[in-house]
């Protein structure tokens, strides 16, 4: 049996299950436990492991900044032990901690003996309290130098700026010497101590305390380091170097205020600028140019100063005298500051540089001296400050000066470059090589030679789109494709030298070029044999655009590869005409700029019959026919680039570099009309490109996008106004026509999507966008919810003239304008010239070639008033900008030509505004969004400020109601709502750039001074509106003197006209001394291709002379009509060659100004209007918003009754054309109907002869003698005309009796008369029929064929007789009915329609015939032209057939104030109707 194993005692955890170690048994090596484990006192422990302490005893090699005995900083390879030279440092560092406790101190002495490997440092400032400690019971000398984690800075509570901090320090030096001396002069207590420590602060000695001086105060230290430690024999050369530096840092951190000397000799750095500028004198040795140097004192604890490094970050930096030699926290805190600055600018100024901090942060040498409270390290090193920023006890904000300074010390030039260095490194990339194929570009049709031995033959032809492309395939069967490739551009090339790395990376026909040709970025070339082809042919369109990207291929060029340009023959151009002439008998020619052909065209003279042109603007204008052609006859179409000197790149630098801005601007200043290239020569050098090509593109660019300041408008608009002017656009057209229409009469080239948005800003109205919309919008044209963005598409919405335009740009100005002359049509003016300025009505914005303009909107009225004043000689008032239907306030701010515009917001409760306005071109929707940002519930918000808030307007009209959270009202209402709410914003007119009358971009500082300038160029145009007249009615003048005279000869037989050859009695008119007043005609211009000319009678020609007369000089004679021959006609001509006279002599007195007035007159009517009808349709809106959507504001109101459209009565009530609104889709269904000839007008009335009138004329007609037979020829046409009254008071009742029917002619180009929605009648229905003369009766009318289109007026006897006069008095009657009231109408009250039987009636009224004041429904041409007055007729087929109601009950009428407000609710009637409901009942 086995004996138990003995109980062993209990163990403490250290010694716990750890088997006894027996001699001999292997365990723990042979050691004992208290061999193993063992505890040291912290002396031996700080002796036994130094790297913890005072870091490595090893010796170390390293590039560091030493102190030679030159007295200079020098950078160079040194071996040093660190802890040697921590622990001189914790000495030093300690005499520097005194400057902070005794600020008198001003001495610190430094001895370096390296043969006696004796160190000692003293100061003066206050001196160790010679005192026992009364707990320690030693002197305190002995307690801070011989015993450990002792220190006066352990109390965390006060804020010292000392580098001592954990109780070390002084301690470790002493425990790393042989012999470590303390000296100190106590002046407070008059007591001197010294006392000595030997053997690593192993032994002491006692102190000797002797008496000193009041005011004695000192500390010397004195220590031989023990440098069998540090595995050393003596102190070496760099270690003594190293020390030797240190003393130098302390002079520059202690600065002027304290004398610093080194073995006797004083250390002359009186600042730490000096300091820093050692560092610097030494490095400027390797550079070529000197180091700047940028410093600044921000308070009294930081002291900064910037440089240069050669591209990696270096700092010197020092923490209360501390050397912080990796720096740390107070470095990073001043750096971060610095470089965040200059990384922002040098983005901005290149955006494509994508520099970051540490970027800059690498070309930065810093140099630091802080003052920071009770700091924290890393390690008892002191290497790395780890104190955090907000714990350092000061602020250090880098002043903007500084970092302005730094900006501009070369830094920016440094990084810019770096980043143009990484850009080519990433281009480089994609870099092409010299390759048989090339794989992988699918629109490239290669050379089949292109990559090989007959490179440098080979010639890539660059087209401008694929139709070009088309077109140089075609030419390839002529050249062949061994040595020709093609690859055609998407649109214009990418501007390269703005772009950033990644955009070009990106950029695919960048990288395809760059591939196909074989370039390798920044490679430069003396030959092309490196390259798979040798010659670059650019093949763009002959218009601006195709100028710009030729010069954008040219610029990528220039860019990476500039000398590739200079090599012969490698950049070429293939030019085409831009007209083509082909002469009848076959004879064909080619102009290649416009100046060639207009000098052609003048050669012709009256020549030009039988020529026929063509205007070639794009590539694909030409025929592959015409491209084999071309190619045919190469060398006449190929023009080589040549570069001549350095002023090509010049001026594609300056055609292209953002940075040549201004130069640019002086570029396009000095542009002389007329510059073109010489396009015959067969050379053309860079700089003449720029200079006589690139220009025009460039002037084009900026005419496109800068206004005039004459009309106020650009191109594209003025050409959209040209063309409604044009079309006489008083009827609403689809906006999707009406581009068509545009693009081909005003020869507009861009694309139709431009063109659409153009004319829908041209007809907006909402706030913030026109306050005089020039064309009317007639659908959606967007809202200020979302800026007009949210209008409808071009093909649903039309438009027409604002009748005010016409009052802005008045017609009589038509012919005095300067119309542009394109594709060998009129096109429209440089400008026109409106009553008042329109850029500042509806002010402008756009940025072009060089420039930028913003105009902000003015008040029209205010604009006139002005006016008004310049002509009275009085001074004008200053205008603000003021903008149509805007609430809230435009104020002067405080900046030059700025005003701060501010919404609306008004306080509800305590907790909810209400904002009723928002700042111009703040937009709805935007806003909204906003709002969103800031409410409790949406995903990104944090700290939200809204509770809640709800949106009560429309499209028109702001109205939101926000819910704030209750305890942020404090905060926002201190901050002001305006502010918080961002309802602020600001406007500026220090950016008014427009061009003036002689195209010449000028910039205007204020509105007054666009008004000072307009003012006089249009009161000249008054005067040649003056001349312009009175020439014309001298003109028509001397026309009827001459009509008169011609008339009077042929009835009194003096002039024979018939059977006579015409030249005779041309020359007999010569003879006879009528005036020749020759017809404009056309025969001068040679005709162009696809124009159709509307008057081909005009084309012929008439140039024959007989005997000195032409044909055309007495056309107007000889074209007059034989009925007008006669007496009567004599009469007529003298009675309007008086008015004409009198016409002419009020003109002649009327002054310029007054016809300004008048204009102006006019203009302020019109606004009055617009002004009444919009506050109607407020007051509509804010009554009834409940009933109708506001868009109805923006467009005409005008119920829809399709089914009650009937024409009844003579005299329906007419509304003025601008204020009906017919439906779009009515005017589409409705079918065209030819317009009559010899109608007046479109709100005449049928003639109403009176007696007195008729007696009238006999008399002025008897007293020129006339035969009695023309007396009684005219008697008898008058008792015709009698009678017919008497036909028409008979028969009036029946004929509008049968007038039910439905038509819908608001489709009519033609009808000029349109009667509007609504029924509108009066009950004098025999009057109306009265007026009626002329008209067959119903019963003949309905024998004649169905597609017969009746015509208005008399019978040919009464239109011999019958002149404009009567006609004119047609009109009376219907204007003074157009003048009843519109908001009185008529409603009719029938029986219920389902109470008819309408069928039998309908079956056998067909059958049956109709009376003499009746008529049938089996013909609706018939009835028709019967029911309808003379200005209004319709199509056969917009009429029902349906037979006359027979017995017909009398109609009830009630007078409705409120018909139009139900509107609506009678459409929904009218639709659920029964046929039946067409037969309306009247008297």
């Amino acid at each position: 049996m086995e004996s138990q194993p003995k109980k062993r005692p209990l163990q403490s955890s250290n010694n716990a299950n750890i088997p006894t170690a027996t001699a001999g048994n292997g365990n723990g090596d042979g050691k004992t436990i208290e061999e193993m484990y063992q505890k040291k006192t912290q002396l031996e422990h700080i002796l036994l492991r130094p790297d913890t302490y005072v870091g490595s005893i090893e010796k170390h090699t390293q590039s560091l900044w030493v102190y030679s005995e030159n007295n200079e900083m020098v950078h160079r390879s040194i071996t040093y032990v660190p802890g040697l030279y921590k622990i001189f440092d914790e000495i030093l560092v300690n005499a520097a901690d005194n400057k902070q406790r005794d600020p008198s101190m001003n001495s610190v002495k430094v001895t370096i003996d390296a043969e006696e490997n004796l160190i000692t440092v003293f100061n003066n400032g206050d001196g160790v309290p010679v005192e026992i400690h009364q707990e320690e019971k030693v002197y305190v000398p002995e307690l801070i130098f011989g015993h450990l984690l002792t220190s006066s800075n352990y109390d965390d509570n006060v804020k010292k700026t000392t580098g001592g901090r954990n109780g070390y320090g002084a301690k470790l030096t002493n425990i790393f010497s042989t012999q470590f001396i303390i000296e100190t002069a106590d002046g407070k207590r008059q007591k001197k101590y010294k006392q000595v420590f030997s053997e690593n602060m192993g032994k002491k000695s006692e102190p000797s305390i002797t008496k000193c001086k009041v005011g004695e105060n000192w500390t010397k230290v004195s220590f031989k380091p023990d440098l069998d430690k540090f595995k050393m024999s003596y102190l070496e050369e760099d270690v003594v170097a190293l020390m030797k530096k240190r003393v130098v840092d302390l002079a520059g951190c202690l600065g002027k205020t304290v004398k610093v000397e080194l073995n006797g000799q004083l250390i002359r750095i009186k600042s730490f600028r000096e300091y820093a500028d050692l560092y610097l004198k030494s490095a400027e040795k390797n550079r070529p140019v000197p180091l700047p140097r940028i410093h600044a004192k921000v308070g009294d604890r930081w002291e900064i100063c910037v440089s240069l490094s050669d591209g990696q970050f270096q700092q010197v930096s020092f923490v209360n005298s501390i050397a912080t030699i990796k720096g740390g926290t107070h470095v990073d805190y001043v750096t971060n500051q610095i470089t965040s600055y200059v990384m922002n600018k040098v983005n901005k100024k290149k955006k494509d540089a994508n520099v970051k901090a540490h970027n800059v942060k690498n070309h930065l040498w810093v140099f630091v001296n802080a003052l920071i409270d009770n700091p924290a390290f890393d390690s008892q090193t002191k290497e790395t400050l780890t104190t955090r920023q907000n714990s350092f006890g000061s602020k250090c904000d880098i002043p903007e000066s500084m970092l302005k300074e730094v900006t501009n010390s070369g830094i920016m030039d440094i990084l810019l470059s770096w980043a143009d260095f990484k850009q080519s490194k990433d281009l480089k990339k994609s870099d092409g090589t010299k390759s048989q194929r090339v794989r992988g570009i699918v629109k490239l049709e290669d050379a089949n030679d292109a990559g090989g031995k007959s490179s440098d033959k080979c010639t890539l032809i660059l087209t401008e789109g694929d139709s070009a492309k088309a077109l140089a395939m075609a030419g390839l069967s002529v050249v062949g494709r061994d040595h020709y490739g093609v690859f055609p551009l998407r649109g214009k090339l990418l501007n390269v030298r703005e772009a950033s790395s990644k955009q070009i990376l990106e950029n695919e026909e960048i990288q395809n070029i760059k591939k196909i040709l074989g370039l390798q970025q920044n490679k430069e070339y003396t030959n092309v044999k490196s390259l798979r082809y040798g010659h670059l042919m650019i093949m763009a369109d002959q218009d601006f655009d195709g100028s710009h990207v030729k010069g954008l291929l040219i610029n990528f060029i220039h860019s990476f590869w500039p000398s590739l340009l200079k090599v012969p023959t490698f950049m070429v151009e293939f030019t085409t005409p831009i007209i083509r002439a082909t002469h009848s008998n076959g004879t064909k020619l080619s102009f290649y700029s416009m100046p060639d052909y207009e000098s052609w065209r003048e050669s012709l003279g009256n020549s030009a019959s039988g020529w026929k042109i063509k205007y070639y603007k794009g590539l694909g204008t030409s025929t592959p026919q015409e491209g084999r052609e071309y190619f045919r006859d190469l060398e006449k179409h190929r023009k080589d680039f040549v570069w001549e000197d350095d002023y090509d790149g010049d001026a594609i630098e300056l055609a292209f570099s953002k940075k040549k801005a201004e130069d640019r601007k002086t570029w396009i200043r000095n542009f002389e009309p007329g510059t073109c290239r010489d396009h015959r020569a067969k050379h053309i050098s860079y700089r003449d490109f720029v200079d006589k090509e690139l220009i025009l593109f460039s002037r084009a660019d900026l005419q496109r996008s800068i206004p005039s300041m004459i009309d106020g408008l650009k191109p594209s608009q003025r050409k959209i106004l040209f063309c409604s002017f044009k079309k006489k656009l008083t009827k609403e057209i689809k906006v999707a026509q009406f581009i068509g229409y545009v693009s081909e009469q005003s020869a507009y080239h861009h694309g139709e999507q431009s063109l659409a948005s153009t004319i829908i800003g041209m007809a907006q109205d909402f706030v913030g966008s026109n306050n005089i919309n020039l064309l009317k919008p007639n659908g959606q044209f967007g809202t200020r919810n979302l800026g007009g963005k949210d209008h409808a598409s071009a093909r649903y919405i039309y438009t027409e003239l604002n009748p005010i335009t016409r009052r802005l740009f008045p017609e009589d100005d038509d012919n005095l304008v300067d119309y542009l002359n394109e594709d060998g049509k009129s096109i429209e003016p440089n400008w026109y010239i409106p009553v008042i300025p329109l850029v500042l009505v509806n002010g402008s914005e756009g940025i072009g070639v060089g420039w930028s303009s913003y105009i902000p909107n003015y008040n029209p009225r205010e604009i006139i008033a002005n006016v008004r004043r310049m002509m009275n000689g009085e001074t004008m008032i200053p205008m603000d900008p003021w903008y149509r239907g805007y609430k809230g306030t435009i104020e002067k701010s405080a900046k030059e030509g700025g005003y701060i515009v501010n919404g609306m917001v008004e306080e509800i409760n305590e907790q909810t505004f209400r904002i009723t306005e928002l700042p111009i071109r703040k937009w709805t929707q935007d806003y909204k969004q906003f709002l969103e940002s800031l409410t409790d519930g949406s995903p990104t918000v944090k700290d939200p400020l809204i509770e809640d808030f709800r949106q009560n307007g429309d499209d028109a009209t702001i109205d939101i109601e926000v819910r704030m959270k209750l305890e942020k009202v404090p905060m926002v209402m201190q901050e002001g709502l305006l502010k918080k709410f961002k309802l602020s914003s600001s406007i500026s007119t220090s950016n008014m750039h427009l061009f003036d009358a002689e195209g010449k971009i000028k910039k205007y500082d204020n509105p007054e001074q666009i008004l000072e300038e307009f003012f006089p160029l249009r009161l000249e145009y008054y005067v040649r509106r003056k001349k312009y007249k009175l020439d014309n009615l001298e003109r028509v003048l001397l026309t009827l003197d001459n009509k008169v005279r011609f008339i009077l000869g042929v009835v009194n037989g003096e002039i024979i006209v018939s059977n006579r050859r015409k030249a005779d009695l041309l020359i007999e008119l010569k003879q006879k001394g009528f005036t020749p007043m020759p017809r404009k005609g056309k025969s001068a211009e040679p005709q162009v291709a696809g124009d159709n000319d509307d008057n081909p009678e005009e084309q012929e020609t008439e140039s024959v002379n007989v005997e000195g007369a032409r044909v055309g000089d007495y056309e107007y004679l000889l074209s007059m009509p034989i009925g007008t021959l006669t007496l009567e006609s004599v009469q007529k001509l003298l009675a309007e060659k008086d008015e004409k006279e009198k016409e002419y002599e009020i003109l002649k007195a009327t002054p310029p100004k007054s016809m300004w007035m008048e204009d102006l007159d006019q203009l302020e009517k019109k606004l009055d209007e617009l002004e009444t009808k919009e506050a109607e349709e407020e007051r509509k809106r804010s009554s009834q918003a409940n009933k109708k959507t506001s868009t109805r504001a923006v467009t005409t109101k005008a119920s829809k009754k399709p089914r009650q459209k009937n024409i009844k009565k003579a005299n329906v009530i007419e509304e003025e054309a601008e204020d009906i609104s017919n439906s779009s889709m009515e005017r589409e269904n409705a079918p065209e109907v030819a317009k009559p000839k010899g109608r007046v007008g479109s709100k005449k009335e049928p003639i109403k002869m009176v007696d007195e009138e008729i007696q009238s004329l006999q008399e002025r007609l008897a007293a020129y003698n006339f035969a009695a037979s023309a007396a009684m020829q005219f008697e008898q046409s008058a008792d015709d005309n009698v009678a017919k009254k008497e036909y028409n008071k008979r028969g009036g009742a029946k004929k509008k009796a049968s007038s039910n029917l439905v038509l819908d002619i608001s489709g009519s180009d033609n009808d000029e008369n349109d009667d509007g929605d609504l029924e509108r009648q009066q009950p004098a229905a025999p009057e109306a029929v009265k007026k009626k003369g002329g008209r067959k009766p119903a019963a003949q009318n309905a024998k004649k064929p169905p597609a017969t289109i009746r015509k208005r007026g008399a019978s040919k006897k009464e239109s011999e007789l019958l002149g404009q006069k009567f006609i004119t008095d047609m009109l009376k009657p219907a204007e003074s009915s157009g003048n009843s009231s519109p908001e009185k109408k008529v409603r009719k009250m029938r029986e219920s329609p389902f109470n008819k039987k309408s069928g039998s009636v309908l079956s056998n009224a067909q059958k049956e015939g109709t009376g003499s004041g009746e008529m049938s429904f089996g013909s609706a041409s018939s009835a028709s032209a019967s029911i309808m007055e003379e200005v209004i007729e319709a199509a056969p087929s917009a009429v029902r057939n349906r037979p006359q109601r027979a017995n017909r009950t009398q109609a009830k009428y009630v007078m409705s104030e409120s018909e139009s407000d139900n509107d609506d609710d009678d459409d929904d009637d009218d639709a659920n109707a029964t046929d039946d409901s067409d037969f309306n009942e009247d008297e």
